[in-house]
């Protein structure tokens, strides 16, 4: 600890100690703007400002959004390389009375980004943990997605390699829910090339694109035709994305309204693409696009054999 951290942990204690001894303190998990710097909450600037030490994955980034709100802190690093030693850190300054504060780069901490190791360690140190929400791409993401799932499972980022990524996938593909997957832009292409070839071609695929930020884009497509709508324009690949892939579509036998609609698909599956045929037949009857985009794809499918 430096000259400057000391100060502000010292003028902290000072400001909090109680008046029978050592106060009890708390972890802060502090949620910040994944994009927009207006998107925090009032009540994470106030601990941001009065916690004894704020943690953070990348001092620069943090640093950034609190000179922007005002705030003249300087965070320490927390990552996944020190996050053992600063757990330890962290305990002491409880232990004395110091309040501490958590943040990532983006979102809400140990959500595919270090903190919950320390949470973990400073729980069973008996010590308070204090969520502070706001911010979250997987859930900015849901909310403009439209599923038609009544529930999501979170995987996270996919195993780097390609044989652990398709087994993972295999998995997933069984999951009667939505899945819900982080990604790095040098990774986008070869990940949705293999959500094409792991999942149902008709299953509805989001793609949500720097959320918050000036080229958020916020794409729905049948995962079939993802990797074709990637490749067409470079920029669609830049930026950090949420990959939402909506439920399996149900292969439970037709209603009436549904086996008209299928029978339109079938008068124009041969003068249309599938993807225009189900769009135009959904908006005609108000019949799942899904269904009838795996319908059309499996007509063509029959015409080329």
């Amino acid at each position: 600890m430096d000259e400057r951290d000391r100060q502000d942990s010292a003028a902290h204690t000072s400001a909090t100690a109680g008046r029978a001894g050592v106060r009890a303190a708390s972890l802060y998990v502090v949620a910040t703007p994944i994009g927009h710097l207006r998107d925090i909450t009032l009540r994470a600037l106030d601990v941001l400002a009065s916690a004894a030490v704020v943690y953070a994955e990348d001092t620069r980034v943090s640093s950034a959004l609190l000179a922007h709100h005002g705030i003249a802190r300087r965070p320490r690093s927390l990552n996944a390389h020190n996050e053992t030693a600063r757990t330890e850190e962290v305990i002491g300054a409880l232990a004395r009375g110091e309040d501490v504060a958590i943040v990532t780069d983006a979102g809400t901490p140990a959500i595919s980004d270090p903190g919950a190791r320390i949470v973990r360690a400073v729980r069973d140190a008996g010590h308070r943990v204090v969520p502070i929400p706001g911010p979250s791409a997987i859930v900015a993401a849901l909310s403009a997605a439209g599923l038609a799932a009544a529930q999501f499972h979170f995987a996270g980022f996919l195993p780097a390699k390609a044989g652990e990524r398709d087994a993972r996938l295999a998995a997933l593909a069984r999951i009667d829910a939505a899945i819900v997957i982080y990604e790095a832009p040098h990774r986008i292409a070869d990940t949705v090339a293999a959500l094409a070839a792991a999942l149902d071609p008709a299953r509805t695929l989001v793609v949500a694109r720097e959320l918050t930020k000036a080229f958020e884009t916020i794409a729905a497509m049948p995962v079939g035709e993802a990797p074709a709508w990637l490749a067409a324009d470079p920029d669609r690949r830049r930026g950090e994305f949420v990959l939402i892939v909506d439920a399996p579509v149900s292969t439970d036998a037709p209603d009436a309204a549904l086996g008209d609609a299928l029978r339109w698909i079938d008068a124009l599956a041969p003068e249309m693409a599938p993807a225009r045929a189900a769009h135009v037949v959904a908006r005609m009857t108000g019949a799942p696009r899904d269904a009838l985009y795996a319908h059309a794809l499996g007509r063509k499918r029959e015409r080329a054999r």
